[in-house]
C-alpha cells in the first residue's frame, strides 16, 4: 500500500481563491454596464461594433451606465440601436453627452422612441458639439414637430461637417419644419447627402416626379398645379401617397385635364379621408363620370374631410353623380363652401338635389356654381324678375321685359347650358331684333332637345328672324311642339315651309301661330305642307 504522506503533500486547489478579473474599463459604471449586457446579449459588448438594444428589457441598466460604456476607449461600438424605446428627456441628455465625447460612434438609431421636441433638443446639444462625428441619425416616428426640426437645423448649422444621413420619416414638421432643413441643404458646408422625410417609397417617387415637372420640391409648396399632365393611375397613387404624408402641407391641388379615372377618384378619396391640410381640389375637364364621383363621395362624406373648394367642371357628371354629391354633403355638411359643376348635365332632378341642400341650416356651401359667368348673370336677372331660380323652372315668361343686346346674350348663354331644362320660353313684346333673334336661335340650336314651346310674338324679327328659326327646326334633336310668331312683321314663310318639308320637325310640331303677319302667297305652300300633318296653323 502507498503511504498517505503523498496525499498530505498535495496542494489544496479547492481552498485557493480565484484572482479578481482583470478590468479594462475606466469606471465602475462602464464595468457594470458591460457585465449586464454580456448576460443579456450572450457576448461581451466590447467585442461588438453594432449594439442593438431595440425592445431589450434593460432593467436596472440606466442611461448613465450605458453612456459610460460607450465613452470608454475600450468600446469599439460604431452603431447603436434603441428603437421602440421610451426615452426620457434625461435619457436624451445622456445620449447628448456621448455625442459630445470623443467616441467612434457613427450611427445612432432611435426610431419609434417618442423623443418629442424636448428630447430632440437635448440630442441637438451633442450634435452641435465640434467633437461629435456621428454620420447617421435615425429619428423616424419620434413625435417630433416643427420646434424639433428647427433645433436639428440649428445644430447642424453649428456643426455641419459630420452628418451625412438624417431620417425623420413619420414625424409632423408643421408649417416650416421642412423649409428649415431644406434651407440647410443649400449651405455649402453642409455634408448631408440623404434627408429622408417621406415614409412611403411611392411618396418619394411622387416628390421626385413633381420636382421634375414644376422645378420645386412639393414639400415646400402650398399649391401644386399639374394640369394637362397625363398622370395615369400609377402617378395618381404616388401623388396620393405624398399627400397623405405629414411632411406634405399642400393646400391646393389642381389636376385639370390629367386623364383621371374612376381609380384615380378612389385614391383621392383616401386623401380626403386622411389629409387635413388640403383645402382646394380642382379635377375639372377629366372624364370622371358618375362612377368616379361616387368614389369621391366616400371621401367627402367622411367627417375627417375638411376640403373647402371642389371643382368638377366638364367631368361628364349626370343626375346620379349630383345625387351622390348631395348625399355626401348632407352627411358631412360643415366643410365645403364652394362647389363648381359647370359643364355637366344634371338631367331632371340633379340641380334640385343640390339646391335643396342649400336650405339645410347646417350646410356651409356659399357658392354652388353650375353656369358660365354670362349664364349666371342671366340666372340672377331672371330670379329677380320671376322670383325663382330658372334652373328649377320648366316654363319661363319674360314678356314685356325690354331685354336689349346684353340681356339677350346672357339669356342665350343660360339656354345653352345643360343645367337649363326649360320646356317653354315666352318672350312676347321684348323688342327682340333680327340680330338678337340670331343670338337666341344659335343658343337654342346648341341645346334644343328640352324646348317644347317657343313664343316670340310681338317682336319685329321679320323674315330674317324666321330664317334663323328655321335652323333650329332643321336640327334633328328639335322636338318643338308650339311656335308662336304673331305680330312679327313676317311677309314670306317660304324658308319655313321648306324647313318643315325636309326635316322631322313636323313629327313633333302641333301648333304654328302666324296671326297678323302679311305672308301673302307663301301661305298657300305652307298650308299644303301642313295639310297631312297634326300641326294646326293659325
Amino acid at each position: 500500500m502507498k503511504s498517505d504522506r503523498s496525499k498530505d503533500n498535495m496542494p489544496n486547489f479547492s481552498e485557493r481563491k480565484t484572482p479578481p478579473a482583470k478590468r479594462f474599463l475606466k469606471s465602475p459604471a462602464a464595468e457594470e454596464a458591460c457585465e449586464y449586457l454580456t448576460k443579456v446579449l450572450g457576448s461581451s459588448p466590447l467585442l461588438l461594433k453594432e449594439l442593438d438594444l431595440s425592445e431589450v428589457k434593460l432593467g436596472d441598466l440606466d442611461g448613465e451606465k450605458l453612456s459610460a460604456l460607450l465613452m470608454d476607449s475600450h468600446s469599439k461600438l460604431e452603431k447603436i440601436k434603441l428603437n421602440n424605446y421610451e426615452l426620457t428627456e434625461k435619457s436624451c441628455s445622456v445620449l447628448a453627452t456621448v455625442l459630445s465625447s470623443k467616441t467612434i460612434l457613427k450611427e445612432m438609431n432611435l426610431n419609434n422612441s417618442r423623443l418629442l421636441d424636448s428630447g430632440v433638443k437635448e440630442i441637438c446639444e451633442g450634435l452641435k458639439n465640434p467633437v461629435c462625428e456621428l454620420k447617421i441619425l435615425k429619428l423616424s416616428d419620434c413625435s417630433i414637430t416643427e420646434e424639433g426640426y428647427k433645433a436639428l437645423a440649428s445644430a447642424l448649422r453649428s456643426n455641419p461637417s459630420h452628418l451625412i444621413e438624417l431620417d425623420l420619416t413619420g414625424n409632423d414638421p408643421g408649417q416650416s419644419g421642412v423649409k428649415h432643413l431644406s434651407d440647410l441643404l443649400q449651405d455649402p458646408n453642409c455634408q448631408l447627402k440623404t434627408l429622408r422625410l417621406l415614409q412611403n417609397p411611392a411618396a418619394d417617387e411622387a416628390c421626385q416626379y413633381v420636382t421634375g415637372i414644376v422645378g420645386k420640391n412639393p414639400l415646400l409648396l402650398r399649391e401644386l398645379n399639374l394640369s394637362e399632365c397625363e398622370l395615369g393611375d400609377t402617378r395618381v397613387n404616388q401623388i396620393t401617397a405624398l399627400l397623405q404624408d405629414k411632411h406634405c402641407k399642400l393646400n391646393t391641388l389642381i389636376l385639370r385635364k390629367c386623364g383621371l379615372t374612376e381609380e384615380s377618384c378612389s385614391a383621392l378619396a383616401t386623401v380626403l379621408r386622411s389629409n387635413s391640410s388640403l383645402k382646394e381640389l380642382d379635377m375639372s375637364k377629366n372624364n370622371l363620370q358618375d362612377s368616379g364621383v361616387k368614389k369621391l363621395q366616400n371621401g367627402l362624406e367622411n367627417t375627417n374631410c375638411t376640403l373647402q373648394k371642389l371643382s368638377l367642371s366638364d367631368c361628364s357628371i349626370t343626375e346620379e353623380g349630383y345625387i351622390a354629391l348631395a348625399s355626401a354633403l348632407r352627411s358631412n355638411p360643415s366643410h365645403l363652401i364652394e362647389l363648381d359643376l359647370t359643364g355637366n348635365d344634371p338631367a331632371r332632378s340633379g340641380v334640385k338635389q343640390l339646391n335643396d341642400l342649400l336650405q339645410d341650416p347646417n350646410c356651409q356651401l356659399k357658392t354652388l356654381r353650375f353656369l358660365s359667368p354670362a349664364a349666371d348673370e342671366a340666372c340672377q336677372y331672371v330670379t329677380g324678375i320671376v322670383g325663382k331660380n330658372p334652373l328649377l323652372l320648366r316654363e319661363l315668361n319674360l314678356s314685356e321685359c325690354e331685354l336689349g343686346d346684353t340681356r339677350v346674350n346672357q339669356i342665350s348663354a343660360l339656354l345653352q347650358d345643360k343645367h337649363c331644362k326649360l320646356n317653354t320660353l315666352i318672350l312676347c313684346g321684348c323688342r327682340i331684333t333680327e340680330k338678337q333673334c340670331l343670338i337666341l336661335t344659335s343658343a337654342l340650336k346648341s341645346n334644343p332637345s328640352h324646348l317644347r314651346e317657343l313664343n316670340l310674338s310681338g317682336n319685329q324679327i321679320e323674315n330674317t328672324g324666321v330664317n334663323h328659326l328655321c335652323d333650329v327646326l332643321k336640327d334633328s334633336r328639335c322636338k318643338l311642339e308650339r311656335l308662336s310668331l304673331k305680330y312679327c312683321g313676317i311677309t314670306d314663310v317660304s324658308s319655313l315651309t321648306q324647313s318643315l318639308t325636309n326635316t322631322k320637325a313636323l313629327q313633333f310640331l302641333k301648333e304654328l301661330d302666324l296671326i297678323n303677319n302679311m305672308i301673302g302667297d307663301s301661305k298657300k305652300q305652307l298650308t299644303d305642307v301642313l295639310r297631312d300633318s297634326n300641326c294646326k296653323l293659325r
